[in-house]
Formats: C-alpha cells, structure tokens, sequence
C-alpha cells in the first residue's frame, strides 16, 4: 500500500488510485473508483459507485460521494458520477451518481468551492468556478452555470437551470429557472438585481454592464412580458446579452419574476 494511504483505509480491489493521491484514516473506496493525481481524501470519507475524482481536488473529512441516487425509480443501473480537478469539498457532503432516467451521470466541473453540509442528487450538472455555501443543496437534475454563487441554505428545486454569474441570497428557495447575471431572494426566489459586484470582479467592462442593467429594466422593470423583453433584446449584438437571452428561452421551468 503506498506510503499516502492510512493504514486503517479501505481500497477494494480493482479502484485506480494515482500514486500521489493522499487518503486518510478509516476511508473507504469501492473497487470503481478512479483518483487522479494530487487529490486528497480526508479521514472516513466513503466513495462507492463508478466514480472519477481528476487532480488536485481536497475532500475533507465525512464525505458520501457516488452512492446510489435518492430516487425510488432507480434499480441498480450501472450509473456514474464525475468530478473534474481542483475542487474543494469541505465536510459532510453527499453527492450521487445518476439515473437511467436522465444521461445516467452526475457531473461536477472544475475549480469549485463546495462548503460543508451541501447535498448534490443524482443527474445534476455543475459547471466550474461555482460556489455553494453550507446546506445548500440541488435536487435531482438541476444544471448550475460557471461562476454561480448558492448562498447558505439555498434550496434548488428538480429540474431547475441557475445561471452563470448569478447570486442567491440565504436560505432562498428556488423553483423556477434563474436567468444569467442575476441575483435572486427570498421564501420563493425573486430577483433583486443584477450581479454587479460579481461582475465587477470578474473583469466585466463598465459597458458591458450597463447594458445588462438596460436588460434587466427591459425584463423586470417595464411591465413586459418575457416574449415582449425577448423581442427587444434580440436587437442587441453584446455577447453578454446575447448569453443572457438565450438562458432565458432555454427555459423549460420559467423563469423566476
């Protein structure tokens, strides 16, 4: 066993473990497990299921990773989950593999920052640079774009689409669609604005973000309706609102208003 691997840890037979990777005390690691190089497993975290962790990732203590999905329809299919590199995943999270139902995989990008406590169900799609704060959680099949920022205890409905560069408040509840930029509150998650400080910071021109604020008055502000905004905004050729127009029609939930 390599010198990185606690003696009282678990690898079953057949589990891909890199040389490098470091795991520590009373671990368990199911014989499909795949760990790329750099990645540290902190003391009693389980990783079942077909499951691959990339590099450079730090999982802290108490983390349920790749266990079958929360999902009575599901029947032992043989699904997955995928987690790319860099990730931090702080103390007692669960994330699970997918379902038959939907692409069979859950998968978990790059370079994000997931505190304690925060629950990933099955089939969901979280992209790169994403922050979700303690007991945030996503229900089943929910997509959450680059640069997203969940709020402690924010709860995401199934099927739900966050966008990039959003930001929710604690303790909101989203059930409906957040386009991109905004930021959203509340018992039943409404807009208060758009992201500007996170824009700001990630180098958005002055521009570019007053135009966005000229779209989020066209949508929110000026009584029209999201066909009627749709119209206007497809006149402007800013890429930034021609990203935020096209997570609006990509919509199959609503969007929140």
């Amino acid at each position: 066993m390599s010198k990185n691997i606690h003696p009282t840890a678990i690898i079953e037979n057949g589990a891909s473990i890199h040389p490098s990777v470091k795991i520590g005390p009373y671990s368990i690691i199911n014989k499909n497990v795949s760990i790329d190089e750099n990645t540290i497993i902190g003391s009693h975290v389980v990783i079942e299921g077909i499951t691959s962790i990339g590099k450079n990732n730090n999982i802290f203590s108490h983390n349920s990773i790749g266990q079958a999905p929360q999902d009575k329809k599901y029947n032992n299919e043989e699904t997955k989950l995928k987690i790319g590199d860099s990730n931090t995943i702080r103390e007692f999270c669960t994330i699970n593999t997918g379902t038959a139902q939907d692409n069979g995989i859950t998968q978990i990008g790059s370079n994000n920052w997931i505190m304690a406590y925060v629950h990933i169900a099955h089939d969901c799609v979280v992209a790169n640079n994403i922050i979700m704060a303690n007991n945030s959680s996503l229900a089943g099949h929910v997509v959450v774009g680059d640069f997203a920022i969940l709020g402690g205890f924010t709860l995401v409905h199934q099927f739900c689409k966050i966008g990039s560069h959003i930001m929710s408040a604690v303790g909101t509840k989203v059930f409906k669609d957040i386009p991109d930029f905004l930021m959203v509150h509340g018992e039943k998650a409404s807009p208060s604005g758009l992201n500007i400080e996170g824009l700001k910071r990630r180098n958005f021109s002055s521009d570019d973000l007053d135009e966005l604020k000229k779209a989020y008055k066209i949508i929110y502000r000026e009584n029209n309706t999201v066909d009627e905004a749709l119209k206007i905004l497809d006149q402007s050729n800013n890429k930034h609102i021609i990203k935020l127009t096209k997570s609006i029609k990509s919509s199959q939930r609503g969007i929140v208003r």
